[in-house]
């Protein structure tokens, strides 16, 4: 009898706890995207960052004041705060790549993936998320990160993306705009991840985002705002779709262009500085 009421015991904790974790995914929905820290908690985060590495005694000295330069070099980013310090206009997002227990498979789409692994002690829950980080000016990244709690599931995946941001290249390449402005994306690009292939297609301005959701979410922090796209394959599977996608972005940069194109075009790397900050310098 003892046994039974322990386990009747661990059973109501475990449900208990999956209920805050619903509770917690329903509030991250409703904000939407948003910026991590505050301008003020930004600062004093920097103060007291040490940096480890060469490239961030750089960054944190100012003898590098542009990402593109690290990027460009193929340099390795191994501390978050270097994106946090050259990219100051960062924003971060969950995607929702997991499902809450519902009858038919009907449950609510939820931020995060749930697993778990059966002992001899019980069910021992996981939770994991994809995050991503963008500063909707050419510079976009994504992250994965897992843990026995949220919360340290949620910083992971948000640290990890700030490590795999990456420089986009846009343009004007849809034939019935001719515009040349960085709206879109210059030329069809494709990319897989398992079964699922995802080809983007430039689209005329005004025409928005003809993509999943949760793949809007990764343009739009990119900096494209109207593309089309075409899928195969288990599309269910958001991570695969998700990492097709950004495949795809990568892309983008690794195409050769000619001169002439980029004239035509209006090819931009990167992002581009707005009047403000021109007239500042």
């Amino acid at each position: 009898m003892p046994e039974t009421k322990k386990k009747s015991e661990d059973e109501k904790a475990k449900r208990g706890a999956i209920q805050k974790t619903k509770n917690r995914d329903k509030k991250d929905i409703k904000k939407g995207p948003r910026n991590r820290e505050k301008k003020e908690d930004r600062e004093e985060m920097m103060e007291s960052w040490k940096p480890k590495t060469t490239i961030g005694k750089k960054v944190k000295n100012k003898e590098v004041k542009d990402i593109g330069y690290v990027l460009d070099n193929g340099i390795n980013l191994l501390e978050p705060e270097i994106t946090d310090m050259l990219l100051p206009g960062l924003e971060t997002d969950l995607l929702l790549i997991g499902q809450s227990k519902g009858k038919f498979g009907g449950g609510q789409r939820r931020v995060f993936r749930q697993t778990q692994k059966k002992t001899a002690e019980g069910n021992k829950p996981k939770f994991a998320t994809l995050a991503v980080v963008g500063n909707k000016n050419g510079y976009v990244g994504i992250g994965h990160g897992k843990s026995k709690e949220t919360v340290p599931a949620r910083e992971k995946a948000m640290r990890n993306a700030k490590l795999n941001i990456i420089k986009i290249v846009r343009g004007c390449g849809s034939w019935q705009c001719g515009c040349k402005e960085p709206h879109t994306i210059p030329y069809e690009v494709e990319g897989k991840c398992g079964s699922v292939i995802i080809k983007l297609i430039p689209a005329p301005k005004g025409t928005g985002l003809c993509v999943e959701p949760e793949i809007a979410k990764i343009l739009s922090m990119a900096g494209i705002k109207d593309v089309w796209s075409k899928t195969k394959g288990k599309t269910n599977t958001k991570m695969n779709f998700i990492y097709a996608c950004f495949k795809a972005l990568k892309k983008l940069m690794q195409t050769k262009r000619n001169p002439g194109q980029i004239k035509e075009i209006g090819i931009v790397e990167g992002g581009i500085a707005s009047k403000e900050s021109e007239e500042n310098e």
